[in-house]
């Protein structure tokens, strides 16, 4: 249920105009300034053509269905646009959109020194002499490369919708302890030796930060400490006042897949790391964690920190955003269903998209949102 698609993205070319059967230029109907008013006039882009570049994403049925559209510019909201039956009130699920909050939750508390990224990760049951998850890092969990033997999604010929690991540790049987669930999976390569995406690796890493909190077992406290740490570290400082994670029975927040925001709260959050944990003059995130997400892990170049990187993948895995058409330095948080938070520092552009596109329709709305980004200037 929580695939993402690694879809390649074409290169960023628009058509403007079509030629009709006379062999004459046939122009789309200019919009009125009502049906442009969802752009600033303080968009460096000509409205027109920046709605010529965002309608489709609403507009074209090959994009699927987009309820929330947004766009920052320097700091400034200059396109918002919803779907019919949503608005800047709504709250938007999150689905794997919220690996990358973990990821940055386990950088404060590394900064706090609670938490050290390249100790043994303070797992419970992997402390037992002789288990060889013992050696899993803080490090590896990020990276996506903890050894474990993870499933995410069903595989042809293989495990069944029923049988992968997310949605049995989700919905079935790990349902009452995610973590649990996620931690006594047995190894299947050494720690640092494989990648491998796994929505159960950030759910361990919610674990720990709960179990660096508190050390009661009782799921209420685990859940108000790990609310009261989110909340005060991140949430109130990034004016998230909209966004409500959510948690497990055993009180373990969710991290890999459940936070509930607005579309400007998503974007708030892009905004943050595209200004290295820093807002409005304040530091909060250290500059050098956020450096550490944006850095490529060692066996896949694409992805850093529980954060995706603009940076082509090794053969035989499908690519991820548009490595061959924008900057090295673009990162995004992906969701299933097409959920994305896609920053640009070097063109100071946040994008966040929400809805709900299948697998098979993802490619054409994550080029166009290539195309969108692709009109703003680069900083010299």
């Amino acid at each position: 249920m929580h695939k993402i698609k690694l879809a390649f993205i074409p290169a960023l070319t628009l058509a403007l105009s079509a030629c009709g059967s006379d062999g004459d230029t046939v122009s789309a109907p200019q919009k009125s300034p009502a049906e442009l008013a969802y752009i600033a006039d303080s968009s460096p882009v000509d409205k027109a053509r920046l709605d010529a570049v965002v309608a489709p994403l609403f507009e074209d049925p090959a994009m699927a269905e987009t309820r929330a559209f947004v766009l920052m510019y320097q700091g400034r909201i200059i396109a918002e646009r919803y779907g019919e039956g949503y608005d800047e009130d709504t709250r938007f699920i999150s689905w794997s959109m919220a690996k990358s909050f973990t990821g940055a939750l386990i950088g404060f508390l590394v900064a706090d020194g609670r938490l050290v990224l390249d100790d043994p990760a303070p797992v419970p049951a992997w402390q037992r002499p002789g288990d060889p998850r013992g050696d899993i890092t803080l490090r590896h969990l990020l990276h996506m490369s903890s050894g474990l033997d993870h499933s995410e999604v069903p595989e042809e010929g293989g495990k069944t919708v029923f049988e992968a690991d997310t949605n049995r540790m989700l919905f079935l049987d790990g349902a009452q302890d995610a973590a649990a669930y996620a931690e006594a999976r047995p190894m299947e390569a050494r720690p640092g030796e494989k990648f491998e995406y796994s929505t159960a690796t950030s759910i361990i890493l919610s674990d720990i930060i709960a179990r660096t909190l508190t050390k009661s077992p009782d799921p209420e406290v685990r859940r108000h400490d790990t609310l009261r740490f989110i909340r005060g570290r991140l949430l109130e400082p990034l004016g998230m006042d909209s966004t409500y994670p959510e948690f497990g029975p055993n009180g373990t927040f969710l991290g890999g897949s459940f936070i509930h925001a607005t579309a400007r709260d998503y974007a708030k959050f892009g905004e943050f790391l595209r200004n290295n944990g820093a807002r409005k003059g304040a530091q909060h995130l250290p500059v050098s964690w956020v450096k550490f997400m944006k850095t490529s892990s060692q066996n896949d170049p694409a992805y850093g920190g529980h954060l995706w990187l603009n940076k082509r993948r090794p053969e035989g895995r499908n690519q991820v955003l548009f490595p061959d058409n924008g900057p090295d330095t673009i990162f995004a948080a992906l969701g299933h269903l097409g959920q994305q938070i896609v920053v640009s520092p070097e063109q100071q552009l946040t994008v966040v998209r929400l809805g709900k596109t299948q697998d098979e329709d993802l490619a054409p709305m994550s080029a166009q949102i290539g195309r969108i980004m692709a009109l703003f200037p680069y900083r010299s």
